[in-house]
């Protein structure tokens, strides 16, 4: 699974690199950076809805396959799709109303895309408890392509043909073209995923459990959710406190170093079930042992690309537009945040398996405050290079926060150059 998640992400990032040079390209780095900022929040805003829920998935799914609960199954794979997709649809409500009245306060080239952003919220959140399933299932090609292989290049492909009948080269043009490429391979999706999941545990009863999934469900949304923000903040504060054209630099320079975050990414979806599974043992030490794997697999392969990207950094900013490379280093910052994450591996997940999901999210307050903080007060001193400067603290916060829990949670070493199994000898869950 870890090697079929590694290479749709490898095709993953080249197709969205691709798709986001042709934008820019077409867009010009004004409205260029208007789509890329009402993008982000939109898919934030869409994850967020799902509260949880896509990754509670994983947490239950294969222990209730161990326990041949076919009814709890049931009503797990049901019930998440039906709460994202309601709360997503009540979130996209009230931010219609927000801006029905929002007025002046909001820029008026931001206005349109927001309205149409809104309109493809509950299918993100769909999406996002679909890969969920998927993945709980071990089907890495049903969860990770749509949203990123299918989705991009649809996206792609009609932002090309909706400017080849004549629309405008606008923000506006893309979000459309979002828009219906979300739908597309959501509903897509939705049905690959569902006719699957007949065929193997067969239509009946459903057992629901929410309220002991909603406890799993909560802690997870923060950590996940403090993550995920983490991952943008930088941008949409970015969006915030300077213009357009900044915003579509800077999300140029952070995209192309964040080629190397597919390898994390590919670990990650591959640990997830392994760590539940493991977690039901009683040695501990096996579950050190395929952590600092993880580990080791996250790290080197990120530390080689990561070198490759700067390599070539100026030139792949510069297939973005002449105006592009001036991000170029801002990439270098990026890459030392990175590489401090991809040391320890998917911590965050680790813990989140073995039940340590409240411990958790205190961490990630921490990190998102750091993180937030430190945009709020850098990016109006430094503007741009602020921005990269507290993503790189941010995430090197995150990596010390983690690795420092791991070790008292469990008893492992999580670091890529340290023995996971040096603290554990002898020792068992008893």
């Amino acid at each position: 699974m870890a090697l079929a998640a590694f290479i749709i992400r490898i095709v993953s990032a080249a197709i969205a690199f691709l798709s986001q040079i042709v934008q820019a390209r077409l867009m010009g780095e004004f409205e260029y950076g208007i789509f890329v900022f009402v993008w982000v929040l939109v898919v934030l805003a869409g994850n967020l809805s799902c509260l949880g829920f896509h990754s509670t998935v994983i947490r239950f799914l294969p222990q209730y396959q161990a326990r041949n609960e076919i009814e709890a199954i049931r009503g797990l794979t049901g019930t998440v799709r039906l709460f994202a997709m309601g709360l997503a649809s009540a979130i996209a409500l009230i931010g219609l109303v927000v801006l029905h009245f929002a007025g002046d306060r909001i820029a008026g080239y931001y206005m349109t895309p927001l309205f149409l952003g809104l309109f493809a919220l509950p299918m993100i959140a769909l999406g996002d408890v679909l890969d969920g399933t998927a993945r709980a299932n071990s089907w890495p090609v049903a969860a990770l392509s749509p949203t990123y292989i299918i989705r991009p290049v649809l996206i792609l492909l009609f932002m090309l043909s909706a400017v080849g009948l004549g629309l405008p080269h606008t923000a506006t043009t893309a979000m459309q073209a979002a828009l219906a490429a979300t739908y597309v391979t959501t509903i897509s999706q939705f049905l690959t995923v569902t006719i699957r999941l007949r065929n193997k545990f067969l239509p009946g009863v459903w057992r629901i459990e929410f309220l002991a999934w909603f406890k799993v469900a909560l802690p997870i949304f923060f950590i996940e959710g403090f993550l995920f923000l983490l991952t943008n903040s930088d941008v949409v504060i970015v969006g915030f406190y300077l213009p357009p054209d900044h915003v579509g630099i800077y999300f140029a320079a952070a995209k192309t170093m964040a080629l190397v975050q597919f390898v994390y990414f590919a670990v990650k979806a591959a640990a997830g079930p392994r760590f539940s599974a493991l977690m039901n043992e009683e040695d501990l030490r096996p579950l050190a042992a395929f952590a600092g794997k993880m580990a080791r697999w996250t790290f080197w392969p990120s530390l080689v690309i990561g070198l490759l990207v700067l390599a070539c950094g100026k030139f792949l900013l510069g297939l973005f537009g002449p105006s592009f490379t001036v991000g170029y280093p801002l990439m270098a910052i990026l890459f030392c945040g990175a590489l401090t994450k991809a040391m320890i591996g998917p911590g965050e997940m680790l813990l989140t398996m073995a039940g340590r999901q409240n411990l958790c999210v205190g961490l990630y307050v921490v990190a998102l405050a750091v993180n937030l903080g430190l945009n709020t007060m850098l990016i109006p001193l430094y503007g741009l290079t602020g921005a990269a400067l507290a993503t790189a603290l941010a995430m090197l916060t995150e990596a010390l926060l983690l690795h420092g829990a791991v070790r008292w949670a469990l008893g492992t070493v999580l670091f890529v150059f340290a023995d996971p199994l040096s603290r554990l000898e002898g020792k068992s869950r008893a």
